[in-house]
């Protein structure tokens, strides 16, 4: 919503400065979005008078001016063809950057002759398109004077961005009242005070056949006018019209423009020359009728969407836009306006259908006050009358205003309850008053009935809001909450957390989180296990996203897809979220999952490709399992990961009979289904599935991470074991032979050969011993790794390698 400081000022008295201003309304919920000052960039740009016009000694077009600039007088050559002798225009000295043409002018000569300025058109000033010729300023203006002052440019443009609920804020009427509410300034007499008497009978009137459909247009008021003249609108509409950023057009969709931003009431005018009988009806479209629209295009309609018509065809999209057939023109004489109310749903799901942003559906869908139907059709008729002259006539009406809203009682009491203020019943009573409230206080309860334009206003709750945003959301005062439970339990659960550390562990590894719908297309969830029909959506979103999803997976696998086929092949995605199994409370599973597709080793010279794999989704598991306090060295690996993951390349980490996650590469079945090139290689991590730590007796906590002080100590063995012996089994024995040392057990070789035997193999691990209470001595050393031996030995039969 964008207006000028001297619009605000013509229904706000203030002497308030511009930033007071929008701060104020900001803190009333009003953002300002941008304030712009018009004036920048044209302080150099004088009113000029060409004292002298000569034609170019060596050129045919152009001719050599003498421009009086007030202070001196200066040689211009101009190639404009309105430049002539004794006019004003609009100079700008060299050195003067000119917005519209982006040049700096210099002092140079133009085939021959000195310059050393320019006389501007419009368009070079950046005001309009026009460059048929420069700017004719009137005979009586000041030589000398700043452009900005001669042009009014020194009113800055306010914008602020409305939330949906304030409709009533889509005119300046209602942001001034606002204003006025805080001190600010003073709201003027509205305009209720105005009324046009007529002096004939409208020779249209209004019909309403909506059938069960009647509130589509409850109340309609329309009045005719003839003999009137519809040439440019006067200059300072245009101003404010341009300042806005709308293209003056004529006098009388001027008018309407200029209502609809003044007043948050949309109008429009009908040609009545062009109108096929004496009755204009409010019904619904019929399917497959066409119109012709005032935006240049044609548009298709479907029951359901409201229309203005004759006995013809539709002339209008109701609450939208209006038609090009019966549109006015510079020879229209007599004309006929209406002024409708509309249903904000139908009028929003018309303009989705069409596709049509206009400031009238902009208005209408968020609601528009019914009053103004009334009031509306006085202002309108003065502006035409006073712009355009002719003669009115008395208005014809069809339709009944809708009911007011109901009163609403408020306890001033629950304005601090709510808001956390205490403010006092008078002044309670006295801001709503300002904002146009009607209230009463009885049982030192404030009673208040709403005004017409405040429609969003439903209960007590409501009225508190009111209160505290004109009494200013800065006086709030801040305050700690109160602490809800004891300092014992945690403000988050332990599987919360353990998401938060999940998701820095698979950021670490390199991989981007992405965030994917919950919802999925039921085919591609029958990939992934299927679902129940609990888990199908009875109202989804979108045809494509009709399941609770069982897996996060494939909305993964489909990003990585969409990245394929924009040429980032190599992906690394993960999400953390939730996946369904059934309806129960424990049916939705806490997940944190990922893919990667492409090479997992970026091409560079000092290194071989490879393609992602079985093994590169195992690490990122066991990083976030890790990163989780999961006892990662107590996991046992086993090939039974469910169907959508490949058989042989995949697998499942358990604790015993539970798992704690499936990791692998997707089944190329599943891939092709999904239409995603392989290989892609997944995990799935169960957060909820991770033991919990359990809490001491003692109270005492024990410390995340203990840095001790002393040199670690690396030692490497070699085994010889059956082939069929895994290697985790021997990571598992290593560290379980000495728990408070072995900190780390690395494989770092495996080996094959007649020298081992057959059927045998030689696993070469890398053993990290971290003591916390002395630097290891040799003896100490040795004991650990005779430990380590004998533990081997005993859990898997493997011996020392000679």
């Amino acid at each position: 919503m964008k207006f000028t400081l001297s619009w605000l000022k013509d229904h706000l008295d203030t002497d308030a400065p511009v930033p007071e201003i929008t701060d104020q309304l900001t803190a009333l919920g009003l953002e300002l979005e941008e304030l712009h000052d018009r004036a920048a960039g044209f302080e150099a740009f004088v009113v000029g008078h060409v004292v002298d016009c000569k034609q170019h000694p060596d050129a045919d077009r152009l001719r050599v001016c003498l421009v009086d600039t007030g202070s001196e007088k200066i040689q211009v050559v101009c190639g404009a063809p309105n430049a002539r002798q004794g006019m004003k225009g609009v100079f700008a000295p060299a050195g003067t950057h000119v917005p519209g043409t982006g040049i700096d002018l210099k002092v140079a000569k133009v085939r021959g002759v000195e310059s050393a300025g320019m006389l501007c058109s419009e368009r070079e000033m950046g005001l309009s398109d026009d460059h048929d010729g420069i700017i004719d300023l009137p005979a009586d203006t000041p030589v000398g004077a700043s452009f900005v002052d001669i042009m009014g440019l020194d009113d800055p443009v306010i914008e602020i961005g409305l939330t949906p609920d304030r409709a009533d804020c889509a005119g300046v009427r209602g942001i001034a009242r606002d204003l006025s509410a805080t001190g600010i300034g003073t709201l003027k007499p509205g305009p209720e005070a105005v009324s046009v008497s007529g002096g004939f009978d409208s020779p249209v009137r209004w019909a309403r056949d909506l059938g069960d459909d009647g509130d589509a247009c409850p109340l309609v008021v329309g009045r005719a006018f003839r003999g009137v003249k519809n040439g440019p609108s006067p200059d300072w509409l245009q101003d404010r019209l341009r300042a806005i950023g709308l293209r003056p057009i004529s006098a009388l969709v001027d008018i309407t423009n200029y209502v609809t931003y003044d007043l948050g009431r949309p109008l429009h005018v009908f040609d009545i020359g062009k109108l096929t009988g004496d009755t204009l009806t409010m019904r619904m479209a019929r399917d497959g009728e066409e119109i012709d629209a005032l935006d240049g295009r044609s548009y298709t309609l479907e029951s359901g969407m409201t229309v203005i018509a004759d006995s013809a065809r539709p002339l209008a999209i109701g609450g939208i836009m209006g038609g090009e057939y019966s549109g006015c023109q510079d020879d229209t004489t007599d004309v006929f306006l209406e002024v409708a109310l509309f249903d904000p749903i139908r009028t929003a799901t018309t303009g989705r259908k069409l596709g049509i942003d206009s400031d009238a559906r902009y208005r209408f869908e968020r609601g528009v006050d019914p009053a103004s139907a009334l009031w509306g059709a006085e202002v309108a008729a003065r502006m035409i009358l006073d712009i355009c002259g002719g003669e009115a006539s008395a208005p014809t009406i069809a339709g009944e205003m809708p009911a007011r809203a109901p009163m609403i009682v408020m306890d001033p009491n629950r304005v601090e309850t709510l808001g956390g203020v205490a403010v006092d019943t008078e002044s309670a009573r006295k801001i709503l008053d300002d904002l146009g409230f009607e209230t009463e206080i009885a049982d030192g309860k404030i009673h208040a009935a709403p005004p017409s334009w405040r429609f969003d206003v439903e209960g007590e709750a409501c009225l508190v809001e009111e209160v505290l945003r004109v009494r200013g959301f800065d006086n709030i005062p801040t305050v700690p909450l109160r602490a809800v439970t004891p300092l014992s339990q945690p403000a988050i659960t332990s599987v919360q957390r353990q998401v938060s550390f999940a998701r820095r562990a698979l950021a670490n590894r390199g991989m981007l989180e992405a965030v994917t719908w919950s919802f999925m297309r039921d085919a591609d969830a029958a990939h992934f296990g299927g679902v129940t029909d609990a888990l199908r959506l009875a109202n989804p979103i979108s045809a494509d996203l009709d399941v609770m999803r069982p897996s996060v997976l494939p909305n993964l696998v489909a990003a990585a897809g969409r990245n394929m086929d924009r040429g980032i092949a190599d992906t690394a995605l993960f999400e953390t979220g939730a996946a369904w199994e059934s309806d129960k409370p424990k049916g939705q599973r806490s997940v944190a999952a990922g893919v990667r597709s492409g090479m997992a080793v970026p091409r560079q010279w000092g290194a071989a490709q490879r393609v992602v794999d079985v093994f590169d989704a195992k690490a990122d598991a066991m990083a976030a399992l890790g990163a989780c306090s999961a006892p990662v060295d107590k996991l046992q690996a086993t090939a039974d990961a469910p169907g959508w993951y490949h058989p042989g390349r995949s697998g499942a980490l358990r604790l015993g009979p539970n798992v704690l996650a499936w990791f692998g590469e997707i089944h190329p079945r599943v891939l092709k289904a999904l239409g995603v090139r392989g290989p892609v290689a997944a995990f799935e991590v169960f957060l909820d599935a991770i033991p919990q730590p359990k809490s001491k007796a003692s109270g005492k906590s024990r410390p995340l991470l203990q840095v001790s002080p002393y040199q670690p100590v690396n030692r490497d063995f070699a085994f010889v074991v059956d082939d069929d012996v895994p290697a985790a089994k021997l990571i598992a024995a290593i560290r379980q032979a000495d728990k408070k040392l072995v900190v780390d057990v690395t494989v770092f070789d495996v080996f094959v050969g007649p020298s081992v035997g057959e059927g045998r193999k030689s696993v070469a691990l890398s053993v990290t011993l971290q003591p916390v209470a002395a630097t290891m001595t040799d003896a100490e050393i040795d004991a650990v790794a005779g430990k380590v031996v004998a533990n081997v030995e005993k859990q898997t039969g493997g011996s020392l390698r000679g």
